[in-house]
């Protein structure tokens, strides 16, 4: 193959791609900027530079400038989405950026890129270059020879997938790539808007071309084709001629291949540093550009002060967002971001390291006069249950903190900690830290307590931009123009010769640790007014602040694994395993690697012919995920077969044999860290287990509970769990009538659901019809369409939206308050639970529907599952509360989503049973006299207490 190696990358194609895939966890800079699309494009430009090694290449884009087929076709296109206001607002980034790494990026008003795409990679091929078009777009494959390819880049965990002839043809089931345009004219393309013969899909055209040869043969022979079909066709021809040059693909465009102009070079460092820096790329920045490069180093005079008493340089001009509301509009101005921050060499401060048993009781002393104080520990690690202490810092003014080292013997540590006991046992003191919940764990483990009030910086930032970066670092540039020192520079990357902190010089800890609680002191400073401005100090000061040290007792007390279980049960899954593998193989007629998407999909879909219009993924392997199974089920006994093989394989390999390993040797217990700032919901979550997953929906999966005990003999737990709390939320924020006066009355809601839907009694509904119902009352909180329903249940897309429309006409106020909580998201850009928790949704204003329908569901649905997130903190802190004040053993060892779980000696079950019912129940009140139920059991291991 030639060396000479050309890539054209379809822009548009590819910016869309890379915005969608992030869509969920979006890249927002300091400034409020989405940058998705910039960010996405640029990994898929360098991963293709570093893998690929191509000599030539240029990025080739769109213009607004109306083509041919416009004026031929006004609809061409049109049912097109208007483009989310970021991805126009990306393109001359990405321009800029293509241009920084000193290649071309190419365009031609009255042509579309991919003509331009077409009219060099032939110009290029000619000249003895292998050509790679870069894009995921099929109608490319009528430009596929010998020497021009199809390249699609990995994609969401697919590989790269090279085209050819071959592939194409067999893509398209047909016999040479010219006859995609053939195929394109009878089918149309939904996505361009061309209409090809109505009824005729790709299936029809691939037979008819298989039979014609070509468009125009088809239709000179229409005649002699039998039925509908030929009617179709007969009736189709202008649409069909007319579809075929909308999809031709031009190659006579005035554009020429210069060869030096293509060639991959040197990059222009100077203009990618700059608009890295724009856009915040630090780790991207870093890894192109080296360790040289400052995401925030930017030359401007000096204007104003810093938090530290440094002048700061001159600041970006604030973007200004304009959102329409009422008709008028709001312009609000974003938080600046500093061009430059000070960093430790440039910023005056005083870090002392206090060695000597008089400084540490000196250091005391100036404590105890203190009203606040930030507080940091340094540890050997980041698991707050394994780790040890090496030393802790203080601060209580800005720019001036304190570092205390310690030994590495326990009884030592302890000894040096006692001094400070009186200051840990101060009630008005109150402590500031960023995650302090780690501190107080790491304090606990050598018997310590703080006693005063908590201030978790991490958490305020939480509260009032849930969806913002949390780490203290981000927090320091964004709000104090200041830039920490890093952990890698003291221990280096992560991997195998990462040191920990007892590997430092004190010295160094001493400067890094004191910076930590001098940063995190002022951070607090300039969060306080924030939460007053954004509404948001209750769900701060009584939520998440009171939750702290609750999820520290729950985290270091762990909870007990059953190993003899989960060893016996891991070979019975063995086994199993083994069947249900037999079983699929005994179906098929064939032995197979059955964990292979792609063998399995061809046994599927190729040998056993299950499903004739099975689709392929991007890969261009055939979908094999859990919802194309699940379809098949009624069509042959090895769907089953292979559903419990997955299930069995995930249930082994993910919990059974994982949890012996996260048992922690000091204890003989699970402890798994709850996470309060991950969820923009206010949900917890958990990781190291993550028992937010671990599987209630199966026997087999509910059978993993098992292995979850009490601690000893005489000891037993509880399961407390909310009923339906996310629809008693929707009942009383919605005031329907109905659905409140179901819950009043003790009902079973999804039967109550079904029978007004149904209209039918109660005695009457069926099990399909409460299970209908029971789908509805949970997805319809989510936003659940007709087609979404369909696809859950099974049924056909008229009757799950006839089940919807009669749910709305039972439950009136439910549309209303979906159709206002929409509204009032778009008056204010925000929605908020009952506790006032918020959710900003910045894109509820987007011209593009997709984007916009994705925060309107949040709209709809954050309020509820915020609110019951909401709730259950609330319980937590008041039954924690009342354990600790009555002096009971009991012990709260798991949360997870609506459930709570306790460690209780059997003497304190009765008592414990009553505490944490009337303490869930009455957490909060709901609106409308909405009654809350909280179920308890009691059992030797969990699934016997749920």
């Amino acid at each position: 193959m030639s060396e000479k190696k050309l890539f054209l990358l379809d822009a548009m194609a590819l910016i869309y791609r890379a915005y969608y895939a992030l869509i969920r966890v979006p890249r927002v800079t300091s400034t409020g900027r989405n940058t998705n699309a910039q960010f996405g494009f640029t990994t898929t430009l360098i991963d293709l530079i570093n893998k690929e090694k191509p000599s030539h290449l240029a990025v080739v884009f769109d213009t607004h400038a109306p083509t041919e087929r416009h004026i031929d076709f006004a609809e061409y296109k049109a049912n097109r989405q208007e483009a989310p206001e970021d991805i126009i607002s990306s393109l001359s980034d990405i321009k800029r950026i293509v241009n920084g790494f000193s290649l071309p990026c190419m365009e031609k008003d009255g042509y579309e890129a991919d003509d331009v795409i077409g009219a060099l990679a032939h110009e290029a091929a000619d000249l003895g270059y292998t050509v790679y078009m870069v894009t995921p777009d099929k109608d490319y494959g009528q430009l596929v020879r010998d020497n021009i390819f199809i390249y699609k880049p990995s994609y969401q965990g697919g590989g790269v997938e090279v085209l050819g002839p071959k592939e194409v043809c067999e893509k398209w089931n047909i016999k040479r790539v010219d006859q995609v345009v053939d195929i394109l004219g009878l089918m149309g393309d939904a996505v361009d808007n061309i209409p090809g013969i109505p009824g005729v899909g790709e299936k029809t055209a691939a037979k008819l071309l298989a039979e014609y040869d070509t468009l125009e043969n088809v239709l000179e022979h229409a005649d002699k084709i039998k039925g509908a079909l030929g009617e179709k066709v007969r009736n189709g021809r202008d649409l069909a001629i007319m579809s075929k040059k909308l999809a031709t693909i031009i190659t006579n465009v005035p554009v020429s291949f210069h060869e030096e102009d293509f060639r991959v070079k040197e990059w222009n460092r100077e203009a990618l540093n700059e608009i890295f820096t724009e856009l915040e790329f630090k780790a991207l920045g870093k890894r192109l550009l080296g360790d040289e490069y400052n995401v925030f180093d930017k030359a401007a005079a000096p204007v104003s002060m810093d938090l530290f008493g440094n002048p700061l340089p001159q600041k970006q001009q604030p973007v200004v967002a304009a959102a329409v509301v009422k008709e008028t509009v709001v312009a609000e101005v974003i938080e600046e971001l500093p061009t430059n921050v000070a960093t430790i060499e440039t910023t005056p401060h005083e870090y002392i390291l206090v060695n000597s048993k008089a400084e540490i009781d000196a250091l005391v002393q100036q404590l105890m006069l203190q009203k606040e104080i930030a507080f940091d520990t340094e540890t050997t690690g980041t698991d707050a249950n394994q780790a040890d202490l090496v030393g802790f810092s203080f601060c209580w003014e800005k720019a001036k903190g304190y570092y205390v080292a310690v030994p590495t013997v326990k009884e030592e540590v302890i000894d040096i900690l006692n001094h400070f006991k009186p200051l840990f046992d101060r009630e008005d003191i109150v402590w500031v830290g960023q995650n302090i919940k780690y501190d107080l764990i790491m304090l606990k483990w050598y018997g310590f307590e703080i006693r005063g009030a908590l201030y978790d910086t991490m958490l305020a930032n939480y509260v009032f931009d849930p969806d913002g970066k949390r780490s203290m670092d981000a927090l320091a540039v964004k709000y104090l123009g200041y830039e920490p020192v890093s952990i890698e520079t003291l221990i280096g990357k992560k991997g195998k010769n990462q040191l920990n902190m007892r590997d430092v010089p004190v010295e160094q800890v001493a400067e890094y640790a004191a910076e930590d609680a001098d940063i995190t002191l002022q951070l607090k400073h300039a969060f306080e007014p924030l939460l007053d401005k954004e509404s948001v100090r209750d769900v701060f000061e009584k939520v998440e602040n009171k939750l702290v040290p609750v999820l520290v007792d729950i985290e270091y007390e762990g909870v007990g694994v059953d190993v003899k279980f989960l060893q016996d049960y891991s070979k019975q899954l063995e086994v199993e395993i083994r069947e249900a593998e037999q079983n699929v193989y005994k179906h098929a007629g064939v032995n197979f690697n059955l964990g292979s998407p792609k063998q399995l999909g061809e046994v599927l879909f190729d040998l056993m012919k299950l499903d004739s219009g099975a689709k392929k993924t991007k890969t261009g392997q055939y979908a094999t995920g859990e919802d194309v199974l699940a379809k098949l089920r009624n069509k042959h006994q090895i769907i089953d077969d292979i559903l419990v093989y997955r299930e069995l394989t995930k249930l082994k390999s993910t919990y059974i044999d994982a949890l012996p390993q996260l048992i922690n040797p000091r204890t003989g217990r699970v402890h798994t860290s709850f996470n309060q700032t991950v969820a923009v919901t206010g949900r917890l979550s958990s990781n190291n287990p993550n028992l937010q997953n671990i599987p209630i929906r199966t026997d087999r999966g509910r059978e993993i509970r098992k292995a979850f005990i009490a601690r000893a003999e005489n000891w037993s737990l509880i399961s407390a769990d909310y009923s339906q709390i996310e629809l008693r939320i929707v009942a009383a924020i919605s005031g329907d009538e109905s659905m409140i006066q179901a819950f009043v009355d003790g009902k079973d809601i999804h039967t109550a659901t079904a029978a007004k839907v149904y209209s039918v009694a109660e005695s009457d509904v069926t099990f399909e019809q409460r299970r209908n119902a029971k789908a509805v009352n949970f997805g319809i909180i989510y936003g659940q369409s007709a087609f979404g329903l369909a696809e859950n249940l099974g049924i056909s897309r008229s009757e799950a939206k006839s089940i919807i429309d009669n749910y709305f006409t039972q439950y009136p106020a439910i549309k209303k308050y979906m159709d206002g909580s929409i509204h009032f998201a778009k008056e204010h850009t925000y929605v908020q639970t009952l506790m006032g928790r918020k959710r900003w949704l910045r894109d509820i204003h987007s011209a593009n529907q997709t984007v916009r329908g994705y925060a309107e569901r949040n709209a709809i649905n954050m309020p509820i599952q915020g609110t019951a997130a909401d709730m259950i903190k609330l319980a937590m802190i008041d039954v924690h509360k009342e354990l600790k004040k009555k002096n009971l053993r009991t012990r709260m060892i798991l949360q997870v989503h609506d459930e709570l779980v306790f460690d209780v000696p059997n003497e304190e079950l009765d008592e414990v049973r009553d505490l944490v019912k009337k303490g869930m129940e009455g957490a909060m009140a709901l609106p409308n006299h909405v009654p809350v139920n909280a179920e308890t059991g009691s059992g030797s291991n969990w699934l016997e207490a749920h």
